[in-house]
């Protein structure tokens, strides 16, 4: 299994946007874990320092309240991280497992889940978030619900082809004779040929949950203060843009190299995956 895993990182690797995502995930995985360990509190007011451009003491300046943009940005990329992984995991498995049972059972119940599918996915995710957010309240168990529901259509319509594709397939009737219970042949033999095109599917959601996240936290319906979020940053720094322009930058910069960098290893990803696609982005 390690080996397998290795020579997945290498046909990465060879790639070169793969090898640009790679670098640039560890890069902002590193920031995200270790950033907020070693800079000072990112809560921490010092109005006497308000707008100071990068120095020793703080590297990436600081905002209109003299708080350490380093500390902050360090906080708001490990939110981001955290929400859009939770988003992805959470999404993934309710929607294999809806899809997977849907695609096995057939009937009122396929149509069923297609039809909720298909109301979901007609809303532009982020107006819908932004509507959802609005009726339910805003907070991070309210924020990571209904991002999660905007995601689960896209799984779920995935699981649901591949357990189609798979369920005249001859050892899946074999399996049937020989009368194991559907539970023991969804878990057995459909979960695991499903989850491959899945996860692939997941990378490339990444950086669009983290823009999401990033959209509401911008317009106050995400990540609520005092914590900080790259789209909160971003609209703090906006709002004192003619005073300073490092606390736009700093919070841009990074959200524009977390969502570049997953974009490129999901890219990367998919293709080292694919066969049909394996070395065209070499």
């Amino acid at each position: 299994m390690m080996s397998g895993y290795l020579s997945l990182l290498s046909d990465i690797w060879r790639s070169p946007n793969g090898r640009i995502g790679l670098v640039l995930v560890i890069a902002i995985l590193l920031f995200a874990i270790f950033g907020p360990v070693l800079a000072v509190n990112p809560n921490k007011i010092a109005v006497q320092d308000r707008f100071q451009a990068p120095s020793f003491e703080h590297l990436l300046g600081t905002d209109n309240l003299g708080r350490d943009l380093f500390s902050r940005t360090a906080q708001g990329t490990r939110a981001a991280l955290m929400i859009s992984l939770m988003v992805v995991a959470l999404s993934l498995l309710i929607g294999a497992l809806v899809g997977v049972a849907a695609g096995m059972a057939g009937g009122w119940v396929d149509r069923g889940v297609t039809a909720f599918f298909d109301i979901i996915s007609a809303y532009p995710a982020v107006i819908l978030a932004m509507g959802l957010m609005a009726l339910y309240g805003t907070g991070f168990a309210n924020l990571l619900l209904v991002v999660t529901i905007l995601f689960i259509p896209q799984f779920g319509r995935m699981a649901r082809a591949q357990t189609l594709s798979l369920r005249h397939q001859p050892f899946i009737d074999a399996e049937r004779i020989i009368g194991l219970p559907r539970a023991r042949l969804i878990w057995r033999h459909f979960l695991p040929n499903v989850l491959g095109p899945l996860i692939v599917l997941a990378s490339m959601n990444i950086p669009v949950v983290i823009t999401i996240e990033a959209g509401l936290s911008f317009v106050g319906l995400g990540v609520q203060p005092p914590q900080a979020s790259l789209g909160s940053l971003i609209k703090d720094g906006y709002t004192f843009l003619n005073q300073s322009w490092w606390p736009t930058i700093a919070s841009a910069v990074t959200l524009a190299l977390a969502t570049l960098g997953s974009t490129l290893f999901g890219e990367a990803l998919r293709d080292a995956t694919d066969p049909k696609l394996k070395g065209h982005g070499r």
